[in-house]
């Protein structure tokens, strides 16, 4: 049998050139997709799809009738001298059109997956959008490009309908393998129609099985890699050569200052306030609105309204129209989750940050610096994956510190590690901010690590400010019930005025002198915990004879469920909660009942009503601007 191998000659040189076009045109198809937010984004997601689902040659028919010569577009080739139908081209256009959309949905797939906190991270650490693509998202989503490529490659090796109504069948120059063997079993010549196909699953599998060996070599090279790194890294401590190591050089007077309104879901985040190089400490609840402050500064979110500016420079203002991309803000992003690049090594994801134009033997000295000062030389050649949660959170610091930044944002940077490795990373961030010089502010839900961290503090909730100050007026002087809330305090009553120096806690059933003047909108009396006393002497100012309902215990304190003037009928039927430390328990436990509770008048919180404190805090404050 003469086998006319032109078939399988035409199909690979169409299948090769499609799957060239469809890779790069689907890449950045799906590129451009991910960062659309129009409203007809779902529309032209169908129409660039659409060839997945519509029959071949209902494709084809489109095609003809769009390029053929009687339509537009044919005229106009026609004109010019082009001819596509029943040509070589004719048959890419059409596996080039019915294979697309493979490439672009499993490259947008994989675009997807990814970590969008690292792309957000590159941004921060002065990436454009090009680098941003090429160092993070290109390389992140390799897998899913390759089994796109694969995809395409195969479907335009098999397309026959499209191409068919297009192209047509001519021997030597459109007949790719799939029409030869569609007419050779037609015309009842089955070994040559099984010849074609032995050929074409020949090449399919091939291809493949190729690309698999080649998945799996890397996989094992990595693998040796690490083993390697991991050896020497442990016996390889970088020597540093270079000047003293400085956090930022960049401003001697640091400043940030704030004016921002953005319209949520649930609320309008409404915030002003001014920074210094003293650590701002954002303390709330969940969903108060403190990270997306802390994006909004960093240019991973847009305000609605308002101003942001960083050392003199406007980062954004809504009226003059400026809104200053993330790479141009100079501004440090340490994320929750670290948002280490995991296809780089520690090094590399030092050297990201840096400084351009830093030459090769600069960049192995800054990094270098940069894990001294981390306690982590000798770990540059190490992966992400190969570090410990401690370990990790020292790198993403490192790297957010690489750049010099104006400003370094913390976004519950320590809500991920154990007690142990928190207490841990805390020291080092409480010595690294004493040399850094710059306006740090950091997003935290738990009191003690805002009080070891930050100096002043903002309580935010609901989207608004509701107390800033030193952060020892802030926990000793609060002034409305959900600061005292926010800020830790337990017990709290309803209390009427009974006159100048004495009021009524209507829920703890007992009268309380006062030393403080009363606010104007007062309307609860509060006590935090470890401020309750107990006495022998029962003729002190406030205090009550109690017994205990229920105890809870931790490795330090002891807390104290307590019921004034009768004993408990149940643990539920309590009406304050003190807190001792255990020593203190020991001493007392044994005491017989009723003992005497003492709550000192200089340590009682004199508190205005939570929703009127918020409802007075945006009508006259939404504009204030707060000096800490």
């Amino acid at each position: 049998m003469n086998l006319d191998i032109s078939p399988a000659w035409i199909s690979l040189k169409t299948a090769t050139v499609t799957t060239v076009i469809t890779f790069f045109l689907g890449i950045a198809t799906a590129r451009w997709m991910l960062g659309y937010r129009g409203k007809n984004k779902g529309l032209i997601d169908a129409i660039l799809t659409s060839p997945l689902v519509l029959p071949p040659t209902v494709t084809g028919f489109l095609l003809l009738l769009l390029l053929g010569r009687n339509s537009p577009l044919g005229n106009l080739l026609s004109s010019m001298g082009i001819t596509l139908i029943f040509t070589w081209p004719a048959t890419v256009i059409a596996a080039t059109v019915v294979s697309f959309p493979l490439m672009y949905r499993t490259s947008l797939a994989a675009f997807n997956q990814i970590d969008t906190s690292l792309l957000a991270c590159a941004r921060t650490l002065g990436a454009s959008e090009w680098k941003v693509f090429w160092r993070i998202l290109l390389p992140l989503a390799k897998p899913g490009i390759i089994a796109g490529t694969l995809l395409a490659f195969a479907r335009s090796l098999g397309e026959f309908g499209a191409t068919l109504m297009l192209a047509g069948s001519i021997p030597g120059k459109t007949e790719t393998i799939p029409i030869a063997i569609f007419f050779a079993s037609e015309g009842g010549n089955m070994k040559e129609a099984f010849a074609w196909v032995l050929v074409i699953l020949a090449i399919s599998l091939g291809v493949i099985t190729g690309v698999n060996f080649w998945s799996e070599s890397q996989i094992k090279k990595r693998r040796a890699q690490k083993t390697e790194k991991q050896i020497v890294d442990v016996r390889f401590v970088p020597k540093v050569e270079t000047t003293p190591f400085t956090l930022n050089s960049r401003n001697k007077s640091q400043s940030l200052f704030v004016d921002i309104q953005k319209q949520l879901p649930g609320f309008m985040l409404d915030v002003a306030f001014n920074a210094n190089n003293k650590p701002l400490g954002l303390l709330g609840g969940s969903g108060a609105g403190k990270s997306l402050i802390l994006r909004c500064i960093a240019g991973l979110e847009t305000p609605t309204q308002g101003r942001i500016v960083l050392n003199g420079r406007v980062l954004f203002d809504a009226e003059q129209k400026i809104n200053l991309p993330s790479r141009d803000r100079h501004v440090g992003y340490l994320f929750q989750n670290y948002a280490l690049f995991p296809h780089m090594t520690v090094a590399e994801n030092i050297a990201f940050g840096l400084p351009k134009g830093l030459s090769s033997n600069e960049i192995q000295q800054q990094v270098a610096a940069h894990l001294l000062a981390v306690q982590l030389s000798g770990y540059g050649k190490r992966y992400p994956g190969e570090l410990s949660g401690g370990q990790q959170q020292r790198v993403a610091l490192a790297r957010a510190l690489a750049s010099q930044p104006d400003a370094l944002l913390l976004d519950e940077a320590f809500s991920a590690l154990d007690t142990h490795l928190r207490h841990q990373i805390e020291t080092l961030v409480i010595a690294t901010l004493e040399n850094y010089q710059g306006v740090t502010l950091l997003v935290t839900h738990n009191l003690e690590e805002a009080y070891r961290i930050c100096q002043n503090l903002l309580v935010v909730d609901d989207g608004i400010i509701l107390s800033h100050g030193v952060k020892h007026d802030i926990f000793e002087y609060s002034t409305s019930v959900r600061v005292a809330q926010l800020t830790g305090c337990k017990n709290f009553s309803q209390a009427v005025i009974i006159d100048d120096h004495k009021i009524e806690a209507v829920e703890w059933g007992c009268s309380l002198d006062i030393l403080e003047p009363i606010p104007e909108y007062f309307s609860h009396v509060g006590i935090r915990a470890h401020q309750i006393t107990f006495t022998e002497n029962g003729n002190e100012p406030n205090t009550f004879p109690c017994w205990i309902a229920a105890t809870s215990e931790t490795q330090h304190r002891m807390t104290l469920y307590l019921k004034l003037y009768q004993p408990a009928r149940n643990a539920f039927d309590y009406d304050l909660q003190a807190e001792v430390f255990k020593e203190k328990w020991h001493q007392i436990k044994n005491n017989y009942f009723p003992w005497q509770v003492c709550l000192h008048p200089f340590r009682l919180l004199l508190l205005e009503d939570t929703h009127r404190n918020q409802m007075l805090t945006r009508t006259f404050k939404t504009h204030q601007k707060f000096s800490l």
